[in-house]
């Protein structure tokens, strides 16, 4: 068996070389703060002199998701890389891949808004992220770190849900996870594809015509209102299935608790702390983590709240994942907000206040 990899890198890096070892074609991106080491790690690694991917730094994010556009619409593992607002930018590009069925991954870096905002660490983007974010009727597959291996880890899972259900994925960290320096376990490497795998697996790839089928054309428009009620029914079936298959989740001591606190990627980290002062002090907390905020774990959420006394929704915004837990819940016991704005990370003593101040007056 080989010796697994080990290093100390923060969770920016550890995407730049995930994204190598997991035998990604092309990264497009531009840089922003607080993900600039993304690129300036691929650049260090020079990934185009070992495994032959490329990497380029576009003019603009708009530039960079039509880069992806194309270089996935040909197949291959091409991913972008932003922050709250460069992702921002993206959003009629992610749309039209979402609406031609194209493959990618984008990671989001979140920072804190609206506008230009702040540098600093924020959950403000869960709407963005969990709604589409562009125009029509399609979702992003969204996963969550909430620490520097599952960065590492989550690239890879990203590229196999983008390509099982042909449809865009992101990844939904914040500055607090990308600045962060932990152990990572590296993934082990994969050779990229070559280009006959990609005719076998990608049978819709626009990589040149072959005299035994039509030309592959990949668009979002269809003028025909008859045609285009058929392609968004077909993508409501492939969403249906997602929702079926692939809802991730992490639940810590809620067998025995009266309280939940529900929380993702950096929040739940703090929310775990946050769970050990409860009980020491005599409060039966547990901590539940979605881990794909889409699809939502709306079920598993319901199940595990049932006979608790209250929710506790903890992220760094305004409340916006709270919506998806109240109609998981939906209205069978009280959901309360604590949240932090601005770039403030909140304390574990906050959310133990908020608990006890919001739900167990």
């Amino acid at each position: 068996m080989a010796e697994k990899e080990v290093k100390l890198m923060k969770g920016n890096e550890a995407i730049a070389h995930a994204a190598i070892r997991c035998g990604a074609d092309a990264f497009f991106g531009y840089p922003i703060t607080p993900q600039s080491e993304i690129i300036e790690t691929l650049s260090l690694l020079k990934p185009w002199e070992t495994s032959g991917m490329v990497v380029v730094q576009a003019e603009s994010e708009i530039a960079a998701i039509n880069m992806v556009y194309g270089g996935a619409g040909a197949g291959k593992r091409v991913f972008t890389t932003s922050s709250s607002p460069g992702i921002a930018l993206m959003q009629e590009g992610i749309s039209y891949m979402a609406g031609a069925e194209i493959p990618g991954v984008f990671v989001n870096v979140q920072r804190g808004g609206p506008g230009l905002g702040t540098i600093q660490p924020s959950q403000s983007d869960y709407f963005q992220a969990t709604r589409g974010g562009g125009n029509g009727d399609y979702n992003v597959i969204v996963l969550a770190p909430n620490s520097v291996q599952e960065m590492a880890d989550f690239v890879d899972l990203a590229f196999e849900l983008a390509f099982k259900y042909r449809n865009p994925a992101m990844i939904l960290s914040d500055g607090v996870i990308g600045q962060m320096m932990e152990k990572v376990v590296l993934p082990p490497i994969k050779p990229r594809r070559t280009e006959e795998q990609i005719r076998k697996e990608c049978p819709w790839a626009t990589i040149g015509r072959t005299m035994d089928r039509e030309p592959n054309i990949l668009t979002s428009l269809e003028l025909k209102p008859e045609v285009m009620e058929a392609r968004n029914l077909h993508m409501q079936e492939k969403y249906k299935l997602c929702k079926e298959n692939e809802v991730r989740y992490e639940a810590q001591k809620c067998d025995d608790a009266d309280y939940i606190i529900v929380s993702f990627g950096s929040a739940a980290r703090i929310g775990e702390k946050a769970v050990e002062l409860a009980r020491e002090q005599g409060i039966k907390a547990g901590l539940f983590r979605p881990i794909t905020l889409w699809p939502f774990p709306s079920k598993q959420i319901a199940e595990i709240a049932n006979g608790k006394k209250g929710i506790l929704v903890s992220e760094i915004n305004a409340g916006q994942m709270i919506q998806d837990v109240r109609l998981a819940i939906n209205g069978a016991l009280p959901v309360e907000h604590f949240g932090r704005l601005g770039g403030i990370v909140p304390e574990p003593e906050e959310i133990v206040n908020a608990l006890k101040e919001k739900l167990m007056k």
